[in-house]
Order: C-alpha cells, then sequence, then structure tokens
C-alpha cells in the first residue's frame, strides 16, 4: 500500500481546543504532509471560517467531527448524581482561582447536525469522525459529496463497524496516542490496551479489513513512522510530536510542560473532560482520579478551572494533553520537524 491517498506518510492529527490552527495545518501542507482542521469545540461558523482561510492557501486538509454520544446527552439518574458529586469535589479548585462553577449542561451535541449539513453544503477533501461513527446514511452522503470519510477506531471490533459503515480510511489510535481516546464500543478500552504498540494493533486491524488504514498513537520518529508502515498502515498520524512546533496553537504552558522535567509521566484520565484522555500526570489529574464518565459535561465544568490555571500559568490544573512518546517532542518549525521524521525512515 502506497501513499496515494494522502500524497504523503504524515498526516497532523486534528487537536481540537486551539492546537490545529488554520496556520499550523497550513504548515504541515508545506511542509509535505497533510493536516487536519478540528471542528470540535466550535460552533459553525467558526468552523467555516477555517475552512476558507486554509482553502484561500491553497493547501490541501482535513476536518474532523467529534460524534456526540446521545446516552451522554441524556443520562439516567445515577449518572447525573455522580456528574453532581464531581462537581462538589471541584469546588476547592474553582475557589483556587476565585472562578464559579457552571451548572451541570447535558444539551450539547457539539453542534453537530449543523457541522454535517455545512460540510455536505460545501465539501472538503478528507472528512474524518472521532468518538464515534456517523450513521450509514450520513457516511453516504458525505461520499456522494466528494469527501473521503475516515473513521477514528480503536480496535478490530470497532473497524469492522466502521468499514460495515462505509469509512474509506480506517485511523487506527492506539492507548499511547495523546489526548482524547476515540474508543467508542468498549468504554475504558484504551485504560489497558491489549496490544504493546501501535504496529501491533495496525497488524490485527490490517488482518481483519481491507481499506487503507491511518496509524496513530506514540509515533515521534522515524523508526516509529517504520514500523507503522511495515505493519501495514498508508500514513502515520502524528500529534504530541507537533505540538511544540512554532505553528502550533496549543498554549505555551503546554509546550513548556512536555520540555519540563517536572513531568515524569503520562495517564489516562477522566478529570478534565469526563472521557478517556492521555495527558501529562499533573495535581489535577491525580487529585481526581475517580472523575466519572460524563462528556462533555465534565468539560463543561472544568473549562473555569482550566482557563484561570492557564491565566496564572498554572500547568498542575491544566489538561497537557500528551502521548507516551512526549519526551521526544521537539521544538521549532513544522518543516523542521517533518524533516527529522523522515530523515532516517526506509519506506516513506
Amino acid at each position: 500500500m502506497t501513499g496515494a491517498i494522502f500524497g504523503t506518510r504524515i498526516i497532523a492529527a486534528p487537536m481540537a481546543g486551539g492546537t490545529s490552527t488554520s496556520r499550523f495545518v497550513q504548515a504541515v501542507h508545506h511542509a509535505g504532509g497533510v493536516g487536519f482542521l478540528a471542528a470540535g469545540y466550535k460552533g459553525v461558523a467558526a468552523m467555516e471560517a477555517e475552512i476558507r482561510e486554509v482553502r484561500s492557501a491553497g493547501a490541501r486538509f482535513g476536518m474532523n467531527l467529534f460524534v456526540p454520544d446521545r446516552a451522554q446527552l441524556n443520562p439516567p439518574a445515577p449518572v447525573r448524581a455522580a456528574l453532581e458529586d464531581y462537581r462538589r469535589s471541584l469546588e476547592p479548585d474553582a475557589r483556587r482561582y476565585g472562578v464559579s462553577l457552571p451548572e451541570l449542561r447535558l444539551d450539547d451535541d457539539d453542534e453537530w447536525q449543523g457541522k454535517v449539513d455545512a460540510l455536505l453544503a460545501d465539501p472538503v477533501e478528507f472528512v474524518s469522525f472521532t468518538f464515534g461513527l456517523p450513521e450509514q446514511d450520513e457516511v453516504r452522503a458525505f461520499k456522494r459529496a466528494g469527501s473521503m470519510v475516515i473513521a477514528t477506531v480503536t480496535s478490530k471490533a470497532e473497524a469492522l463497524l466502521a468499514v460495515e459503515r462505509g469509512a474509506d480510511v480506517v485511523a487506527v489510535q492506539h492507548g499511547s496516542a495523546g489526548g482524547h481516546s476515540g474508543a467508542f464500543l468498549a468504554p475504558g478500552s484504551a485504560a489497558s490496551p491489549t496490544h504493546r504498540t501501535t504496529a501491533e494493533l495496525v497488524a490485527e486491524v490490517r488482518a481483519a479489513v481491507g481499506v487503507p488504514l491511518v496509524a496513530a498513537g506514540g509515533i515521534m520518529d522515524s523508526a516509529g513512522l517504520d514500523s507503522v508502515l511495515a505493519a501495514g498502515a498508508t500514513a502515520a498520524q502524528l500529534g504530541t510530536a507537533f505540538v511544540r512546533s512554532d505553528e502550533s496553537g496549543a498554549r505555551q504552558l503546554h509546550k513548556d510542560a512536555l520540555a519540563s522535567p517536572v513531568f515524569t509521566d503520562t495517564r489516562l484520565t477522566r478529570a478534565f473532560t469526563g472521557r478517556q484522555a492521555r495527558a501529562l500526570g499533573n495535581s489535577f489529574a491525580r487529585d481526581h482520579e475517580d472523575a466519572p464518565e460524563g462528556y462533555p459535561a465534565i468539560h463543561h465544568l472544568t473549562a473555569p478551572i482550566r482557563a484561570a490555571a492557564a491565566a496564572a500559568g498554572d500547568a498542575e490544573r491544566l489538561n497537557l494533553w500528551a502521548g507516551t512518546g512526549w519526551r521526544q517532542a521537539a521544538a521549532g518549525p513544522v518543516s523542521a520537524i517533518m524533516a527529522g521524521l523522515l530523515a532516517g525512515s526506509k519506506l516513506s
């Protein structure tokens, strides 16, 4: 399998929350990769504005959408009670910064239908999904509009369902990946991955499905790139490797934390958003190890705390998303990081 689909072996992961800016995606394109914008946490208008900006620059790109979990938007009483308990547990953090906690919000579907409608009316080359799969008729509509559909999966079972739904490409995410797990069939499975490496997971999925694969998780250098290509991936999707880049929109506090000796591990945590995500192990993650499942309700609860921590320069209370290879994340322009990734590759 060649990299002909994307014209490159390197894809920059969609990193929601401000990291994957239009400037960053353009830099990835000019360095020879393909970048993905992230629609998560944005309104439809903001998503459309980013598309116009990148398109006007002549860059190839994709757009990533969060698939809402309807069960989380209308949880049963015991789940609501657990979320209220967690809200109360956050009160000391709120007092630390003098901020107020919002009331519990359970109606946020990330403007799903509006984004789907906008992308069908004005299609992009690649559209990817995480946290779940779009319905089969939605997949068909995207394909009719001319978009290539990419589904994020974390297991063979999820990959099989994605292909059944009609996905053109499957992005195989290992538990070593930074940020949110895309798992949707078996919540929590990313906490104890059965495959030691991303390449092992890719090889299992490769044997089960016939569509092209993109590998994600812990890929930080040419050796990691070659390992997933040899296992059957057509391209590698990297996020943490680019977070410290000059063009990345990540907070400087986050960039500095990735290079700080203060942080010695990464861990999967629901503390910040209510969904499993891999981050540097800081005091907030340790203090709230028992955070319940509840995305995006917990995301909204912790938002003022995270904003205040960022303003105060307090990395111990901020969501510092990072994959297990975070120590290899380099500072500098995207072009230099990309060149370093490709320099020793034998397969790219």
